[in-house]
């Protein structure tokens, strides 16, 4: 009996720290592949600032998935975030805090149709948002007239932007260390929230048991139109710094950003045993997958590859989040 229970604790612990372990032994083995040039400080501000977009969208999803939602749009509607920013700051000449400020608001605004679909016609997250994926991207192209919003770029009727290109500051929003304060901001707060405060405790009792946090007194619809409501902020920010990194809003900008988000997250919801998502173990993933690309990157590997060790990660991180879960279950059955 103590063999088996210690074979458990042994197999749990690996389940628990694979990450942050995967994390060490792909540093250790890219240092050790190219030495100097992967452990330069300047490569190491590089993979902060190439997970720092990453991050902030999986932080998002992080809180979308504590009380059990899933958004397959969010990173659809951060390209129209990207627009709504580009278009506010260089075709109204709007100043640059004014410009953020009413971008968060427009795409909570925006964020509505995504919680009125699940929580007043009760359709399911998954279906509900693969649908908005479409309404926001048609929405974000009628705005923009169907093209990019770049410095020095005609409106779509036609007029000439209020401001001729990019000031520095808007510039550096995307660059560092700016972009990596945002990151390590956002993921402090949503570190905070979660686990230390009541409304955090309330989301993570409905992702385990929704049935029962609602018959426990915690007023479930609420707080799963807080959870969307601080996503959409996550959405809006991850969106600017994307703006402001590309010097324009793009079409598709944000969109490939959704795939890597899911993963860091699902990679970290198993850090330190914790069984849900976490922002540290979001942190954690999101720079599991941004070590890999740039050691990769610098090892030859052909950037049209990358999708597939990043569609590896994923898989891997479903496996070690539901695989054990379900041998307990069957165990115990």
């Amino acid at each position: 009996m103590k063999q088996i229970q210690y074979k458990r604790g042994a197999a749990g612990f690996w389940m628990d720290w694979a990450a942050v372990l995967a994390l060490a032994a792909a540093v250790a083995v890219f240092a050790l592949l190219r030495g100097g040039s992967f452990l330069s400080p300047a490569n190491a501000i590089n993979i902060l600032r190439s997970m720092s977009i990453t991050t902030i969208f999986a932080i998002g999803a992080t809180i979308t998935m504590a009380p059990n939602g899933f958004d397959m749009s969010a990173c659809t509607l951060a390209t129209v975030s990207s627009f709504l920013f580009a278009s506010l700051f260089l075709w109204f000449g709007l100043p640059l805090w004014l410009s953020v400020l009413l971008t968060v608001a427009l795409t909570m605004g925006l964020y509505l149709l995504t919680m009125f679909l699940i929580l007043v016609c009760r359709v399911p997250d998954m279906l509900a948002t693969c649908a908005l994926m479409f309404v926001y991207q048609g929405l974000g192209l009628w705005w923009t007239g169907g093209g990019a919003v770049s410095a020095g770029m005609p409106t779509p009727w036609g007029a000439a932007p209020a401001r001729p290109g990019w000031t520095e500051g808007a510039l550096s929003i995307g660059s560092a260390p700016w972009c990596i304060l945002i990151m390590l901001a956002c993921t402090a707060f949503a570190f905070v929230f979660l686990r230390y405060t009541r409304h955090g405790r309330c989301l993570y009792a409905m992702g385990s048991n929704q049935t029962a946090a609602a018959y426990s007194g915690i007023p479930v619809k609420r707080y799963r139109f807080l959870a969307g409501m601080l996503t959409a902020v996550m959405v809006a920010v991850g969106a600017i710094v994307v703006c402001s990194r590309n010097s324009a809003a793009q079409i598709s900008g944000c969109d490939s950003y959704l795939m890597p988000s899911l993963a860091a997250v699902f990679v970290g919801r198993s850090v330190g045993g914790a069984e849900k998502p976490n922002a540290l173990g979001t942190l954690a993933g999101a720079a599991l997958v941004a070590v890999l690309e740039n050691g990769l990157t610098q090892m030859g590997v052909v950037y049209y590859a990358l999708p597939a060790v990043k569609g590896g990660v994923l898989a891997l991180a479903l496996v070690t989040a539901y695989g054990p879960r379900r041998r307990t279950a069957h165990s115990m059955s």
